[in-house]
């Protein structure tokens, strides 16, 4: 019996493509909608301290409501502007302990912000209608009534319903799917789910809710804002993330030690693979994609209850599979509520070319399953700590079964973040070229005139910063035996 202790470092990283939204692009269209709309009627406001002209009273009733507006905005902008230190001192104490010689000062200060008064003129009127002429537009004001605006719009793709250029063999997303919505704050995961998509239904979360006809008919990969305005990012849920957020019972065979066990067992299309231990149907899912249409996987599982719920889930991955890919996932894998250490009758006439074994005692189910294994199969077992390793290998012996225990290994995952160096004012770092004379370096940062940073980097000149993510996985066992 030999032990290997293998140790690899790979590093991966799981890209998402995601789909360009448009709510941006449809803000920007509508503003140069308006902007087409109104050539004739320009509008800006100053905020120079322009005293009213009492001629112009007599103006049209039309410029009444534009004149209101204006008077807002004034307002608006004037609630913006920064406070003098005079004034954040004063309004920290109450106006009897104010002297006189304060009060004076602030009645007197110059404030243009303050004392804005806002003159519309007119001109003529010609066919094309009223023509104001401005000298400056508030750019707070603006976006603040822009933002009012589209708080008040529905929501573009629930109202207009675009039709999405759409790639050979690409699908929208569809009632009956099952979809992953995140939010990442600061490069780390917030908030996760998976659901199903359905009518009248709305996806709850504490950034808000969005309603599930508003996912419906849009790309996979894509953002959409909650009711609270926090952008969401929907995409389709991998095999990967099903079974982590499926409904379980029991432990589940985690994806990495799935994909770890499959390769101990050489698991291709065609193969029949014997699974004891059901549980909630991971490692079922992961066997009937490896074995295709052509192979089978047979699952016992003692447990009542754990094997409901595993053909539970087995079913809905392939209900959910269906409307997406348009195709039946294949029904290669047979449930059975059994003990394997007493099934001969079910196991008899069967030849395996693997066993994947996820019990407690697995050595107490080996004798009755030996004698149905091809020639030179592989025995993967599954095991939580070292302690059930030991009990392994002592069964083993005492048992004096024709096997040959390969190796004992151990799978970590370690995930890291990777994030390029910021400043504290939000731009990149940049590197420098180290030089060794200090002087010479002097020298010719004065000789030099000050050259502007550039807001985008070129490639290779950003330093990135990478350290091991705080949240790591918890370690497992696995025990491959080959005979």
């Amino acid at each position: 019996m030999a032990v290997h202790v293998p140790f690899r470092l790979l590093l991966m990283h799981r890209l998402v493509t995601v789909c360009p939204s448009s709510q941006r692009q449809a803000k920007y269209r509508d503003m140069l909608f308006k902007v087409s709309r109104s050539g004739n009627e320009v509008r800006t406001f100053s905020t120079a301290c322009v005293k009213c002209n009492n001629n112009e009273a007599d103006s049209s009733e039309s410029s009444q409501p534009r004149t209101e507006l204006t008077s807002r905005r004034a307002l608006l902008s004037r609630s913006r502007r920064p406070l003098s230190p005079l004034e954040r001192i004063s309004s920290l104490l109450p106006q009897d302990a104010l002297s006189p010689e304060v009060m004076q000062l602030r009645e007197q200060q110059p404030d243009e912000d303050t004392n804005i008064q806002l003159s519309v003129m007119h001109s003529t009127q010609e066919e094309s209608g009223h023509k104001v002429s401005v000298n400056e537009v508030n750019p707070e004001t603006f976006c603040a009534e822009d933002a009012e605006a589209e708080a008040n719009t529905p929501s573009l793709h629930h109202d207009e319903r675009q039709a999405w250029p759409t790639l050979p063999g690409e699908s929208l997303l569809s009632f009956g799917e099952l979809l992953m919505a995140e939010y990442r704050k600061k490069r780390r995961v917030e908030f996760r789910k998976m659901f199903q998509l359905q009518t009248g239904v709305r996806l709850q979360s504490s950034w808000g809710t969005i309603p599930h006809e508003d996912m419906a008919g849009q790309p996979a990969g894509r953002f959409l804002k909650t009711s609270r305005g926090v952008p969401i990012f929907i995409r389709r849920a991998s095999l990967e993330d099903y079974v982590l957020y499926m409904k379980r019972g029991p432990a589940i065979a985690y994806p990495k030690d799935a994909t770890t066990m499959l390769m101990m067992m050489d698991v291709t299309e065609g193969d029949c693979v014997l699974e004891s231990g059901s549980g909630s149907g991971a490692m079922s899912l992961f066997l009937s994609r490896a074995v295709g249409s052509k192979g089978s996987v047979l699952s016992v599982e003692v447990r009542e209850d754990h094997h409901t719920r595993a053909v539970s889930n087995y079913k809905r991955w392939r209900a959910s599979w269906s409307v997406r890919r348009g195709e039946e996932w294949p029904d290669n894998v047979q449930f059975h509520n059994a003990d394997l250490c007493t099934a001969s009758s079910l196991l008899a006439g069967r030849g395996f070319h693997a066993v994947a074994l996820d019990l407690i005692n697995p050595h107490l189910a080996l004798p009755a399953v030996i004698p149905h294994l091809h020639p030179g199969a592989v025995c993967a077992v599954y095991l939580a700590n070292i302690t059930q390793v030991i009990d392994l290998l002592e069964g083993l012996r005492c048992s004096s079964l024709p096997l040959l225990c390969e190796r004992i290994i151990e799978v970590p995952v370690r995930e890291w973040l990777v994030a390029p160096a910021l400043k504290k004012d939000g731009r990149y770092c940049t590197r420098s070229t180290p030089i060794l004379d200090g002087e010479l370096r002097q020298d010719d940062a004065s000789d030099e005139p000050d050259r502007e940073e550039d807001p985008d980097p070129g490639f290779g000149t950003v330093p990135y910063i990478a350290r091991p993510h705080p949240e790591q996985m918890s370690h497992t066992g696995q025990t491959s035996i080959h005979f």
